[in-house]
Protein backbone atom coordinates (compact mmCIF):
# COMPACT_ATOMS: atom_id res chain seq x y z
CA UNK A 1 0.00 0.00 0.00
CA UNK A 2 1.05 3.30 -1.03
CA UNK A 3 1.06 6.53 2.07
CA UNK A 4 -0.85 8.77 0.16
CA UNK A 5 -1.23 12.65 1.66
CA UNK A 6 -5.17 12.83 2.41
CA UNK A 7 -7.14 14.19 -0.20
CA UNK A 8 -5.55 12.17 -2.95
CA UNK A 9 -7.25 9.90 -5.03
CA UNK A 10 -5.99 7.12 -7.26
CA UNK A 11 -8.14 5.61 -10.46
CA UNK A 12 -6.76 3.30 -13.34
CA UNK A 13 -5.76 4.67 -16.49
CA UNK A 14 -3.48 4.16 -19.53
CA UNK A 15 -3.74 0.37 -20.78
CA UNK A 16 -5.24 -1.46 -17.66
CA UNK A 17 -8.12 1.31 -18.14
CA UNK A 18 -8.59 0.40 -21.81
CA UNK A 19 -8.02 -3.24 -21.21
CA UNK A 20 -11.01 -3.32 -18.81
CA UNK A 21 -12.92 -1.42 -21.02
CA UNK A 22 -12.80 -3.93 -23.67
CA UNK A 23 -13.61 -6.74 -21.12
CA UNK A 24 -16.66 -5.13 -20.81
CA UNK A 25 -17.40 -4.64 -24.43
CA UNK A 26 -16.49 -7.94 -25.14
CA UNK A 27 -18.67 -9.45 -22.23
CA UNK A 28 -21.54 -7.58 -23.79
CA UNK A 29 -20.82 -8.71 -26.79
CA UNK A 30 -21.06 -12.51 -26.02
CA UNK A 31 -24.50 -12.14 -24.19
CA UNK A 32 -25.80 -10.62 -27.45
CA UNK A 33 -24.74 -13.23 -29.29
CA UNK A 34 -26.00 -15.97 -26.84
CA UNK A 35 -29.54 -13.74 -27.15
CA UNK A 36 -29.53 -13.80 -30.95
CA UNK A 37 -28.45 -17.05 -31.24
CA UNK A 38 -31.30 -18.72 -28.90
CA UNK A 39 -33.94 -16.28 -30.86
CA UNK A 40 -32.53 -18.16 -34.46
CA UNK A 41 -33.06 -21.42 -32.71
CA UNK A 42 -36.22 -20.78 -31.46
CA UNK A 43 -37.66 -19.94 -34.63
CA UNK A 44 -35.85 -22.47 -35.91
CA UNK A 45 -37.25 -25.71 -34.06
CA UNK A 46 -40.00 -23.72 -33.09
CA UNK A 47 -39.66 -24.76 -28.99
CA UNK A 48 -38.09 -23.33 -25.92
CA UNK A 49 -36.36 -26.80 -24.90
CA UNK A 50 -34.39 -27.98 -27.77
CA UNK A 51 -32.33 -24.65 -28.11
CA UNK A 52 -32.08 -24.14 -24.37
CA UNK A 53 -30.54 -28.02 -24.37
CA UNK A 54 -28.47 -26.71 -27.87
CA UNK A 55 -26.85 -23.32 -25.28
CA UNK A 56 -26.30 -25.93 -22.86
CA UNK A 57 -23.04 -26.52 -24.96
CA UNK A 58 -21.70 -22.98 -24.38
CA UNK A 59 -20.56 -23.32 -20.90
CA UNK A 60 -18.77 -26.46 -21.08
CA UNK A 61 -16.45 -25.13 -24.06
CA UNK A 62 -15.64 -21.99 -21.60
CA UNK A 63 -14.99 -24.71 -19.45
CA UNK A 64 -12.67 -26.22 -21.44
CA UNK A 65 -10.96 -23.07 -23.17
CA UNK A 66 -9.99 -21.94 -19.29
CA UNK A 67 -9.16 -25.13 -18.18
CA UNK A 68 -6.51 -25.42 -21.03
CA UNK A 69 -5.73 -21.19 -20.79
CA UNK A 70 -4.53 -22.59 -16.82
CA UNK A 71 -2.99 -25.75 -17.95
CA UNK A 72 -0.99 -23.21 -20.58
CA UNK A 73 -0.08 -21.03 -18.49
CA UNK A 74 -1.73 -17.79 -20.47
CA UNK A 75 -3.59 -14.78 -19.51
CA UNK A 76 -7.31 -14.11 -19.63
CA UNK A 77 -7.14 -11.26 -22.23
CA UNK A 78 -8.48 -9.40 -25.28
CA UNK A 79 -7.52 -11.90 -27.91
CA UNK A 80 -8.64 -15.11 -25.25
CA UNK A 81 -12.01 -13.36 -25.24
CA UNK A 82 -12.18 -12.84 -28.74
CA UNK A 83 -11.90 -17.04 -28.92
CA UNK A 84 -14.66 -17.24 -26.34
CA UNK A 85 -17.19 -15.03 -28.72
CA UNK A 86 -15.88 -17.65 -31.55
CA UNK A 87 -16.77 -20.53 -29.70
CA UNK A 88 -20.45 -19.72 -29.40
CA UNK A 89 -21.42 -19.74 -32.70
CA UNK A 90 -19.17 -22.94 -33.42
CA UNK A 91 -19.62 -25.51 -30.53
CA UNK A 92 -23.12 -24.43 -31.19
CA UNK A 93 -23.22 -26.05 -34.77
CA UNK A 94 -22.04 -29.62 -33.71
CA UNK A 95 -25.21 -29.59 -31.81
CA UNK A 96 -27.54 -28.37 -34.04
CA UNK A 97 -26.53 -30.83 -36.22
CA UNK A 98 -27.21 -33.72 -34.35
CA UNK A 99 -30.60 -32.61 -33.03
CA UNK A 100 -31.82 -31.37 -36.43
CA UNK A 101 -31.50 -34.92 -37.64
CA UNK A 102 -32.91 -36.51 -34.52
CA UNK A 103 -35.71 -34.65 -35.11
CA UNK A 104 -36.31 -35.91 -38.72
CA UNK A 105 -35.97 -39.44 -37.42
CA UNK A 106 -38.96 -38.37 -35.18
CA UNK A 107 -40.90 -37.22 -37.89
CA UNK A 108 -40.61 -40.05 -39.99
CA UNK A 109 -42.12 -41.81 -36.99
CA UNK A 110 -39.11 -43.21 -34.49
CA UNK A 111 -39.24 -42.74 -31.02
CA UNK A 112 -37.29 -40.19 -28.98
CA UNK A 113 -35.15 -43.30 -27.65
CA UNK A 114 -34.45 -44.75 -31.23
CA UNK A 115 -34.03 -41.33 -32.81
CA UNK A 116 -31.66 -40.15 -30.39
CA UNK A 117 -29.58 -43.64 -30.96
CA UNK A 118 -29.62 -43.67 -34.18
CA UNK A 119 -29.18 -39.74 -34.63
CA UNK A 120 -26.04 -39.78 -32.36
CA UNK A 121 -24.20 -42.70 -34.02
CA UNK A 122 -24.86 -41.06 -37.71
CA UNK A 123 -23.29 -37.87 -36.42
CA UNK A 124 -20.36 -39.39 -34.62
CA UNK A 125 -18.01 -39.85 -37.39
CA UNK A 126 -18.86 -35.87 -38.66
CA UNK A 127 -18.79 -34.13 -35.62
CA UNK A 128 -15.52 -35.57 -34.65
CA UNK A 129 -13.74 -35.18 -37.85
CA UNK A 130 -15.12 -31.85 -38.08
CA UNK A 131 -13.69 -30.94 -34.54
CA UNK A 132 -10.54 -32.50 -35.08
CA UNK A 133 -9.76 -30.94 -38.56
CA UNK A 134 -10.46 -27.31 -36.64
CA UNK A 135 -7.87 -28.60 -33.26
CA UNK A 136 -5.45 -29.77 -35.64
CA UNK A 137 -5.59 -26.41 -38.15
CA UNK A 138 -5.26 -24.50 -34.85
CA UNK A 139 -2.54 -26.35 -33.33
CA UNK A 140 0.21 -23.84 -35.49
CA UNK A 141 -0.61 -21.45 -33.70
CA UNK A 142 -1.45 -22.10 -30.20
CA UNK A 143 2.22 -23.18 -30.03
CA UNK A 144 3.10 -19.51 -31.40
CA UNK A 145 4.98 -20.65 -34.36
CA UNK A 146 2.85 -18.00 -36.54
CA UNK A 147 5.71 -15.10 -35.87
CA UNK A 148 5.91 -11.91 -34.29
CA UNK A 149 1.72 -11.87 -34.28
CA UNK A 150 1.68 -15.17 -32.00
CA UNK A 151 1.09 -13.36 -28.69
CA UNK A 152 -2.16 -12.46 -30.26
CA UNK A 153 -2.72 -15.67 -31.85
CA UNK A 154 -1.74 -18.07 -29.35
CA UNK A 155 -4.59 -17.10 -27.08
CA UNK A 156 -7.07 -17.52 -29.32
CA UNK A 157 -6.08 -21.15 -31.07
CA UNK A 158 -5.54 -22.10 -27.07
CA UNK A 159 -9.05 -21.30 -26.18
CA UNK A 160 -10.64 -22.57 -29.63
CA UNK A 161 -9.07 -25.78 -28.45
CA UNK A 162 -9.90 -26.43 -25.34
CA UNK A 163 -13.60 -25.61 -25.43
CA UNK A 164 -13.88 -27.89 -28.81
CA UNK A 165 -12.51 -30.60 -26.76
CA UNK A 166 -14.67 -30.16 -24.18
CA UNK A 167 -17.89 -29.28 -26.20
CA UNK A 168 -17.33 -32.05 -28.57
CA UNK A 169 -17.67 -34.38 -25.87
CA UNK A 170 -20.68 -32.66 -24.26
CA UNK A 171 -22.07 -32.84 -28.21
CA UNK A 172 -22.27 -36.39 -27.80
CA UNK A 173 -22.79 -37.39 -24.75
CA UNK A 174 -24.78 -34.75 -22.98
CA UNK A 175 -26.83 -33.27 -25.11
CA UNK A 176 -28.81 -36.61 -26.37
CA UNK A 177 -29.36 -37.22 -22.73
CA UNK A 178 -30.53 -33.87 -22.04
CA UNK A 179 -32.90 -34.54 -25.56
CA UNK A 180 -33.88 -37.54 -24.09
CA UNK A 181 -34.74 -36.65 -20.57
CA UNK A 182 -36.96 -33.20 -21.93
CA UNK A 183 -38.26 -35.30 -24.93
CA UNK A 184 -39.36 -38.32 -23.83
CA UNK A 185 -40.73 -37.18 -21.17
CA UNK A 186 -43.09 -35.18 -23.20
CA UNK A 187 -43.87 -38.07 -25.22
CA UNK A 188 -45.04 -40.04 -22.33
CA UNK A 189 -47.29 -37.53 -21.60
CA UNK A 190 -48.61 -36.67 -24.57
CA UNK A 191 -49.06 -40.80 -24.84
CA UNK A 192 -50.96 -40.85 -21.03
CA UNK A 193 -53.46 -37.81 -22.49
CA UNK A 194 -54.23 -39.84 -25.81
CA UNK A 195 -55.51 -42.70 -23.54
CA UNK A 196 -56.87 -40.75 -21.37
CA UNK A 197 -58.76 -39.00 -24.03
CA UNK A 198 -59.71 -42.35 -25.84
CA UNK A 199 -60.81 -43.91 -22.44
CA UNK A 200 -63.50 -41.49 -22.09
CA UNK A 201 -65.82 -42.36 -25.14
CA UNK A 202 -65.46 -45.90 -24.08
CA UNK A 203 -66.74 -45.53 -20.45
CA UNK A 204 -69.92 -43.62 -22.06
CA UNK A 205 -71.10 -46.10 -24.00
CA UNK A 206 -73.56 -49.06 -23.37
CA UNK A 207 -76.74 -47.77 -21.96
CA UNK A 208 -75.77 -44.31 -21.00
CA UNK A 209 -74.87 -44.54 -25.41
CA UNK A 210 -79.07 -44.65 -25.49
CA UNK A 211 -80.09 -42.26 -23.03
CA UNK A 212 -80.49 -44.58 -19.93
CA UNK A 213 -78.10 -46.00 -17.64
CA UNK A 214 -76.10 -49.55 -17.57
CA UNK A 215 -78.14 -50.60 -14.45
CA UNK A 216 -81.88 -49.73 -15.91
CA UNK A 217 -83.55 -53.00 -16.21
CA UNK A 218 -84.93 -53.71 -20.22
CA UNK A 219 -88.34 -54.29 -20.36
CA UNK A 220 -89.27 -56.91 -23.10
CA UNK A 221 -92.87 -56.67 -24.80
CA UNK A 222 -94.66 -59.09 -27.28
Amino acid sequence: DLDMPSGTTATIGGLAQTQQESFQQLGLAMLVAIAIVFLLLVATFRSLAQPLILLVSIPFAATGAIALLLITGRPLGISALIGMLMLIGIVVTNAIVLIDLVNQYRKQGQSVSDAVFNGARQRLRPILMTALATIFALIPMALGVTGSSGFISQDLAIVVIGGLISSTALTLVLVPVLYLLFEGGRERRAAKRERAASGTPAALTGGEADGGSPSDPQVVTS
